[in-house]
């Protein structure tokens, strides 16, 4: 097993790899306990967007097929995950529908029968947002999200709605409505917080897709546990309509540092849904400005300057993180990438670590 990928790892034994893992603690070891049917591996599984498109388009599968199939995993092997805890499936499978529909007219569109998740704090028609908080269990919006919506009007299939903490709070996903979510990798271990639902229905193969949000690491925390991508992208480039907590206006304030945006499995696809959902609010500022992005600065490794923060003045680093990032070091060099280790410009990173994030 260890000297599998981990992609191969999940595609090839599932849920036999799931139930395989180290229990921690109570929870876990209930978890270990429902051990779900072990489902086959598929060659669609572990896709990026832009290869699903492409086997959509020459009709190698249909997206009804690819919805069901991402639909049976979810049912197969989410049970100790708890990841996706909000399910929609049967508008899911009408979607996916419509899309073969539309793919058969030859109309092509970025995410057109690609099937996705998205984190439960963004509003999907007809589907509760809690924000994990209790008394608003069956709080249920009446439109989507700006960029739900943006991602259905390129055809994305939305399949549910994946995990958080209460308030979007913590460096895990635990709420008392849902219950944890725990890492595909290991079931003892979180997947972060608070877009840990989504960073881990991606890892465990539950579509290529989802949206999250972040102001303190909400989106790259969780995909740093979890082993995929996620993107931060410029606070007003992405709407946040629609992203509000439960019970009040869909844009009741706009918070300083609080961004939404797309987790994936590959940073391709990161960039491919970025193009998506970016862009000015048409509902608000979309009448005042629009978006032109600067083209990228360097498009070769050997243009970039690299540095890289191996030790923390708290916490020591562990020899295995060490090891791994030494290699990637020396690989960014012989690419021909200017790597440092130090740079003045850093912030101090004991105080760095000593501020407190109120709400992530």
């Amino acid at each position: 097993m260890k000297n599998q990928s981990r992609r191969n790892f999940l595609v090839t034994t599932g849920a036999v790899a799931l139930a395989s893992a180290i229990s921690r603690n109570a929870w876990t070891r209930r978890a270990l306990a429902q051990k779900p049917t072990p489902i086959a591996g598929s060659e669609w599984d572990y896709r990026t967007i832009k290869e699903l498109v492409g086997a959509l388009q020459a009709r190698k599968i249909s997206a009804r097929e690819l919805v069901d199939r991402v639909i049976a995993r979810i049912e197969t092997l989410d049970q100790p995950l708890n990841a996706v805890v909000v399910r929609d499936f049967d508008r899911a499978r009408d979607a996916a529908k419509s899309a073969d529909a539309a793919l058969s007219r030859g109309e092509r569109r970025p995410l057109l029968g690609i099937p996705m998740v998205v984190k439960e704090s963004f509003n999907v028609a007809g589907l509760p947002t809690t924000w994990g908080i209790p008394k608003f269990k069956d709080w249920t919006p009446q439109e989507d999200a700006v960029t739900v919506a943006r991602v259905k009007a390129a055809g994305a299939v939305v399949l549910g709605k994946t995990n958080v903490p209460i308030f979007l709070g913590d460096w895990q996903s635990y709420n008392d409505i849902y219950g944890t979510t725990n890492n595909p990798w290991d079931l003892g271990r979180t997947p972060g917080g608070s877009s840990g639902g989504s960073a881990a229905a991606l890892a465990a193969g539950f579509g290529p897709l989802s949206l999250g949000s972040d102001i303190g690491g909400s989106l790259r925390a969780p995909a740093h546990y979890c082993g995929v991508y996620a993107h931060k992208p410029t606070w007003g480039l992405v709407p946040v309509r629609g992203h509000a907590a439960p019970g009040t206006p869909p844009l009741s304030r706009e918070i300083d540092l609080a961004v939404v945006g797309p987790m994936a499995r590959s940073a391709a696809d990161l960039a491919l849904t970025l193009d998506v959902i970016a862009g000015p609010d048409e509902a608000r500022g979309g009448i005042a400005y629009r978006l032109a992005l600067p083209a990228a600065r360097h498009e070769e490794l050997k243009s970039f300057r690299v540095l890289v923060v191996d030790t923390h003045p708290l916490l020591p680093t562990a020899t295995t993180v060490r090891t791994v990032l030494d290699r990637l070091s020396q690989r960014l060099i012989k690419a021909g990438t200017r790597v440092r280790h130090e740079s003045p410009l850093l912030p101090d990173l004991a105080n760095s670590a000593r501020l407190t994030c109120a709400y992530c």
